[in-house]
């Protein structure tokens, strides 16, 4: 069934404002996808303040191209649709590639936008990989943390020596 003029203006203006308010967008192919999943999906991401919205892929590239980001725009092959984020920029991408990993083949990360610049499947993917900012975190106190134990532990083992 045919989508009025209203109705795409509708998805339009809300595109066009989620890609002027998004840190970084995820472009997501479904296939095979269930009711069930897709919601299990909305869920999981919506814990990481991470929106999700179907659209047509005509009104997400009309939306895109009103944004102006540099580089090509990469190939949407079948269903789309997006993921997108104003806090961790990495959270669309590694949600969906998380979320993809339990399906096995129904969903998949095409492509996306990362500090204005559209990005191809691979390097959305890589992006993906990084761990969330508090894991981060958590690693850099480590590595900061790692040389005064070590020192602590030296001092002690000579105290113990002494005594």
């Amino acid at each position: 069934m045919a989508i009025s003029k209203d109705k795409k203006r509708a998805i339009l203006a809300k595109l066009a404002d989620a890609f002027q308010e998004a840190s970084s967008i995820a472009f997501v192919g479904f296939s095979k996808l269930t009711v069930k999943d897709a919601s299990k999906l909305r869920t999981e991401l919506s814990k990481e303040s991470v929106r999700y919205f179907v659209a047509k892929k005509t009104l997400i590239q009309r939306a895109l191209a009103d944004r102006g980001y540099t580089g090509d725009v990469p190939a949407l092959p079948g269903e789309v649709a997006v993921a997108w984020t104003t806090e961790d920029a990495t959270a669309p991408s590694r949600g969906v590639h998380e979320f993809a990993k339990k399906l096995k083949g129904a969903l998949s990360l095409l492509g996306g936008v990362f500090e204005g610049t559209f990005l191809n499947a691979e390097k959305i993917t890589a992006i993906a990989t990084i761990p969330p900012m508090v894991v981060l975190r958590g690693m850099f106190v480590n590595v900061i943390n790692s040389p005064i134990q070590g020192l602590v532990m030296a001092l002690d083992q000579i105290s113990k020596k002494k005594q």
